[in-house]
């Protein structure tokens, strides 16, 4: 059965509140005139009557027959004539006030009607229209449809239906990230799978395509066109090797063991072994950053952010300065560690996808530098993020949590 719409049915529900008690106050006023007013009009007279009545039975009690007597009875039955006259003008009136009164009733019972009419629908439009909004928010929030800017509201109402808006905006907001979270971490455990996979299978024939190759360079027999075909073979399984290693990094979460780890002093030991000399190397680091956290998985993701620096201003066109700064040090109350670089840059299209695996606008890279940065840092409960203008340079920065928290541990390997 369907019920009507939740306005009809709270305009309903406020018009007889206020219809009601008007409608039972205006018939018990109508019936108490209707029986008042002919009492009303002729009590005066009839008082009048019962005052000569007396005074003419008094004398003619005590001087039967004399002319006092008589002269009262005769006011006596005048008074009484004329207060019978007076109490048929009365009755008529009565009769004719009782339609008024009734009359006036109706008008006012319709007056009523009408404002509490206008009362109930003003009601009834503030209560239910943000009601009737905020169940249509909750449609759009199961089907994940963005909810309405503010200012955009349909019906404002009470000041507690913005404060219910807001939360509401609020619940959206966390449960897209959360949606957003299940489906990225899903992603990457798919990634993650299929990189396994792939460095496995890779592995396996290039264990003994190496060996092979280790025992070739020994042999003293082979032409020099053979050796620069070994050498060729030497190289390209060599990059297949460092391909597979980026792939099995790649397809597990960090391991080590977690403890408090210098950002400053990582930093200081590990961007001068990285960075080439022809590029200036510039460190902005404070005394002394803590975090917690795997040293190994952090310095690989710090290698990382390097590595692609490096690319990145070697791969710059023109005459321009290169240089790479690394800075390690606390802002907005969280550690920070950033690595800028004037490089070639990335167009705004290619940014937001830059942290995604496999995608690399490098020749034979793998695109799995960022994505295992940003791995890592998910796995420590912090956040990356990239900003870059083509042509002038890149910066990524990594976001640790101000505070110790749970770090996502892998999963136990199947023997």
């Amino acid at each position: 059965m369907r019920h009507p719409p939740f306005r009809t049915r709270l305009f309903v529900l406020l018009a007889l509140l206020a219809l009601v008690p008007s409608i039972v106050l205006t018939a018990a006023w109508s019936g108490m005139a209707a029986r008042l007013l002919p009492l009303v009009g002729g009590v005066g007279a009839w008082e009048q009557v019962v005052v000569s009545g007396d005074s003419a039975i008094t004398l003619a009690r005590a001087q039967p027959g004399s002319a006092a007597a008589d002269s009262a009875l005769a006011a006596h039955a005048e008074l009484l004539a004329e207060s019978r006259v007076q109490a048929r003008r009365v009755g008529f009136l009565a009769q004719r006030s009782v339609q008024a009164v009734v009359i006036v009733g109706l008008v006012l019972l319709l007056m009523l009607t009408g404002i509490a009419s206008r009362i109930a629908g003003h009601l009834s439009r503030q209560l239910s229209r943000p009601v009737d909004e905020l169940v249509r928010w909750t449609t759009r929030i199961a089907q994940g449809e963005p909810l309405p800017a503010p200012g955009e509201e349909e019906g404002r109402g009470a000041p507690e239906f913005g404060v219910l808006r807001d939360e509401m905006r609020r619940m959206a907001q966390e449960i897209e990230a959360g949606r957003h979270a299940a489906i990225e971490a899903e992603r990457l455990a798919a990634f993650r799978e299929s990189a396994r996979q792939v460095a496995h299978e890779i592995k396996n024939p290039l264990t003994p395509i190496r060996f092979a190759i280790a025992s070739l360079r020994q042999s003293t027999t082979l032409t020099a066109k053979e050796r620069d075909a070994l050498e060729v073979l030497d190289v390209e399984s060599a990059r297949l090797d460092a391909m597979a290693k980026s792939f099995a990094q790649f397809g597990r979460l960090p391991e080590g063991p977690i403890a408090p780890v210098d950002l400053t002093a990582l930093v200081r030991t590990t961007a001068p072994m990285t960075v080439p000399s022809e590029i200036t190397l510039e460190l902005e680091t404070d005394a002394e950053l803590v975090v917690h956290g795997r040293h190994d998985a952090l310095h690989r993701a710090l290698t990382n952010l390097l590595l692609n620096a490096i690319d990145a201003v070697r791969a710059r066109e023109g005459a321009g300065e290169r240089r790479i700064t690394v800075r390690a040090a606390r802002a907005d109350g969280m550690p920070l560690l950033a690595v800028r670089d004037t490089g070639c840059g990335v167009s705004p299209e290619a940014l937001p996808r830059i942290f995604e695996p496999y995608v690399t606008a490098k020749t034979g890279g793998t695109g799995l530098g960022l994505a295992i940065v940003k791995q890592t840092m998910l796995a420590h409960g912090g956040r990356v993020e990239a900003s870059s203008v083509l042509g002038t340079g890149t910066e990524i920065r990594l976001w640790f949590p101000s505070a110790a928290r749970e770090i996502e541990s892998p999963a136990p390997r199947a023997s």
